[in-house]
C-alpha cells in the first residue's frame, strides 16, 4: 500500500470545514493506505500562541481525529514535536530550499499580509518543515486542499533537488502525489459564503464546530447568511450566489451526492425548510463526534498513552530515513 502522510494544526476545536475537506477524508483513505497523521503542533507556534493552551488545544485535535473515525491501532497518530526526526530533516532542507522558491509561495504572503518584516522566520520557511513532515517518512501521497497544492510542488522539488546534490540523480526521496479529495473541499463561512470556514473567524456564528450540540447547531443553521431567493432547481442557478452554493454543497457532502441531486429534493423551496433539513442531517452526523470527543477528553491520559505510541512507531520509520539523509549530506556518524 502506498504511505500517506498528512497533518492538522491544533488552533482551536476542528469545525465542518475541517472534518468534511479533510478529516472524513482521512478516515476513507485507511481502508487501502499506510496512513500517518499528525497534529503539527511546530507548524502551530510559527504564528503568535498561547503556550498555555497548545497542550489542549493537541489533545483536543487528536481526540476530534480519534472521534471521527481516525484508528490510531491501524494507522498511527503522533504529535510532531514529539518526533525530532522532523526538525534535523527540515534544518537540511532548509539549506536545499532556494530563496526564489520560498519567494513564490502565496501563502506566506496571504499569512504575513503588510506586516511582513515582522512575522517569525519559521513562517516564511513552513514550506521546508512540511516537506520534512512527509519526506521523513517517504509517504507518497498527501490529502490536501487546493491551497496547499503549491507547498507540495515546491516540497517534490527540494526532494529533487536533495536527489540530485547528494545522491547523484538517483531517488532517495519519492515523488509526492496530492490527493484533492471529496465534494466540499472548501466549506465556506455561514456569515459569508466568500470565505473559508475557520477556526480562526472572530465570530462562532461563521463556523459550526465539532464539539457543537444539536441546539447550537440547529441556530447557527438559522441564522446561517441567505438571499432571498428561493432555492434553484439545477446547480446553474447557484451562479452568483456563495451562500447558496455553501448550504447546498454541505448537504451534497454529509450524504455523498452532489448538488443536482440535493437541488431535485429541495429546488423551488424557501430556505427556511431547507435549512431545518439541513441542521437535522448535521445533528444526525456530527453528534456522535462531540459526544466521543467529550468522553475522551475526560481520559486525557489515554490521549497522552495514545499519542506516545503513536509518536514511538512514527520515529521507527522516521529515524532510518533521515539518518541516511544525514550521511548523504555528509554529517559524521561516530
Amino acid at each position: 500500500m502506498q504511505r500517506i502522510f498528512s497533518g492538522i494544526q491544533p488552533t482551536g476545536i476542528p469545525t465542518l470545514g475541517n472534518y468534511l475537506g479533510a478529516v472524513r477524508n482521512w478516515v476513507k483513505l485507511q481502508d487501502d493506505h499506510d496512513c500517518i497523521y499528525c497534529v503539527v503542533d511546530l507548524h502551530a507556534i510559527t504564528v503568535t500562541h498561547d503556550p498555555k493552551t497548545l497542550a489542549q488545544a493537541t489533545r483536543e485535535m487528536a481526540a476530534a481525529l480519534i472521534a471521527s473515525g481516525i484508528d490510531p491501532v491501524g494507522s498511527i497518530l503522533f504529535h510532531q514535536s514529539a518526533v525530532h526526526a522532523h526538525l534535523r530533516l527540515s534544518w537540511i532542507f532548509e539549506c536545499v530550499v532556494r530563496i526564489g522558491w520560498l519567494n513564490r509561495m502565496t501563502q506566506f504572503k496571504d499569512k504575513a499580509g503588510k506586516d511582513r518584516e515582522n512575522v517569525s522566520a519559521a513562517l516564511y520557511t513552513y514550506p521546508a518543515l512540511m516537506a520534512a513532515d512527509i519526506l521523513a517518512y517517504h509517504a507518497t501521497r498527501v490529502p490536501v486542499g487546493d491551497d496547499q497544492r503549491q507547498h507540495l510542488e515546491l516540497a517534490n522539488d527540494v526532494a529533487q533537488k536533495f536527489n540530485f546534490d547528494f545522491c547523484g540523480g538517483d531517488s532517495f526521496f519519492p515523488v509526492i502525489e496530492p490527493l484533492i479529495l471529496g465534494p466540499a473541499a472548501r466549506v465556506m463561512s455561514l456569515r459569508d459564503g466568500t470565505k473559508k470556514m475557520s477556526k480562526s473567524d472572530p465570530s462562532d456564528q461563521s463556523r459550526i464546530n465539532l464539539t457543537d450540540d444539536a441546539d447550537t447547531i440547529a441556530q447557527k443553521i438559522r441564522r446561517a447568511k441567505t438571499d432571498p431567493e428561493p432555492l434553484p432547481s439545477d446547480p446553474a442557478g447557484l451562479e452568483g450566489r456563495p451562500e447558496a452554493r455553501n448550504l447546498v454543497g454541505i448537504y451534497a457532502a454529509l450524504t455523498d451526492t452532489d448538488h443536482a441531486t440535493v437541488l431535485r429534493d429541495y429546488g423551488g423551496r424557501g430556505f427556511g425548510d431547507y435549512k431545518k433539513a439541513l441542521a437535522d442531517l448535521l445533528v444526525d452526523k456530527l453528534t456522535p463526534i462531540a459526544t466521543e470527543m467529550r468522553r475522551l477528553l475526560d481520559d486525557t491520559a489515554t490521549i497522552d498513552a495514545i499519542l506516545r505510541d503513536g509518536a514511538a512507531r512514527a520515529e521507527t520509520i522516521a529515524e532510518p530515513i533521515v539518518r541516511q539523509a544525514e550521511q548523504l549530506v555528509g554529517f559524521l556518524r561516530v
